[in-house]
């Protein structure tokens, strides 16, 4: 769940702000992008857990609204997952997680997770969750054919191992500058490090620079797509967004370059509205921008 302030700028250390306004809305990454993928028209099923209390409900209700199944959710005992996020008036901001029942998650949650893989087009993970039961999803995604994409949100350093269960990874800026450890802040810097990213085994990396744009790195080329201009609202979720659409398109039989500009123009749209899964676009909303803004970037 997250609990959102807006304040004019974010704090330094030790600083107190007066904000201006307060909001509670459904997100978590993983959730956030089951519910994009939902809104652009893919069947969705979400593998995870939430706490058994009042968060808890109020995201399997979320959940339900945009259609995202969730039988293969655990009600845990633990609470639920909570994000503490600062947007300041440029849009941006930082974000601190509680994991709470999202950092049970484990191989019995996989092992339900694999019911669901001989129907799948592909599988999304995240950094919210242990690592060992990503590597496990990512494991058994492997063996059952299905593309696993995965989000190093929030940043962190990678195991060795799982880089070559990855066939797309998308991380953003601070999330590719982490793990390259090197600044990753233009589309150059940006080729560097999915070069090393592949270097380590994955398959495909996208490498999401705001509105700067992104870079895709496949084994057969690098191309470079424009960010969409809007005016930023709040970008929790637009690399959620971007996530989702991406996934969506693949699942469609489209091009990985027009998957691009699908996550591209979806990760714009989220920008432009103030929550996470509140701000992520319905279909006939991302494909009438899409032909708004074609050759615009």
């Amino acid at each position: 769940m997250d609990l959102v302030v807006r304040t004019p700028r974010l704090p330094v250390a030790g600083e107190t702000l007066h904000g201006h306004d307060f909001s509670i809305t459904a997100g978590g990454k993983g959730a956030n992008q089951a519910v994009a993928v939902a809104r652009l028209g893919i069947p969705t099923q979400m593998v995870g857990r939430v706490g058994n209390d009042n968060f808890g409900n109020a995201l399997l209700t979320s959940l339900h609204a945009a259609e995202v199944k969730t039988d293969q959710l655990l009600v845990d005992t633990v609470s639920s997952g909570v994000a503490v996020i600062a947007v300041d008036d440029a849009g941006e901001n930082n974000i601190i997680i509680v994991a709470g029942a999202n950092g049970q998650v484990n191989e019995s949650d996989v092992a339900r997770l694999c019911t669901l893989l001989p129907n799948a087009a592909a599988l999304l993970l995240q950094l919210e969750i242990p690592l060992a039961a990503v590597m496990a999803a990512a494991q058994a995604a492997q063996q059952a054919g299905v593309p696993a994409i995965l989000d190093p949100a929030p940043a962190q350093d990678i195991p060795a191992a799982l880089y070559p269960l990855i066939d797309i990874l998308t991380p953003n800026e601070v999330e590719a500058s982490q793990l390259v450890g090197f600044a990753v802040n233009s589309p150059e810097t940006a080729q560097r490090a999915a070069a090393e990213l592949q270097r380590r085994g994955a398959c495909t990396v996208i490498v999401k620079l705001g509105a700067k744009g992104v870079v895709c790195a496949t084994t057969v080329e690098t191309f470079f797509v424009p960010a969409f201009a809007v005016e930023a609202i709040d970008t929790v979720a637009a690399g959620d967004a971007f996530n989702g659409a991406l996934a969506a398109a693949l699942a469609e039989g489209r091009s990985l370059r027009e998957a691009v500009l699908w996550g591209a123009g979806a990760g714009a749209l989220s920008a432009t509205k103030a929550g996470a899964q509140p701000s992520l676009p319905e279909r006939e909303t991302l494909e009438a921008f899409l032909v708004r803004n074609d050759g615009k970037q």
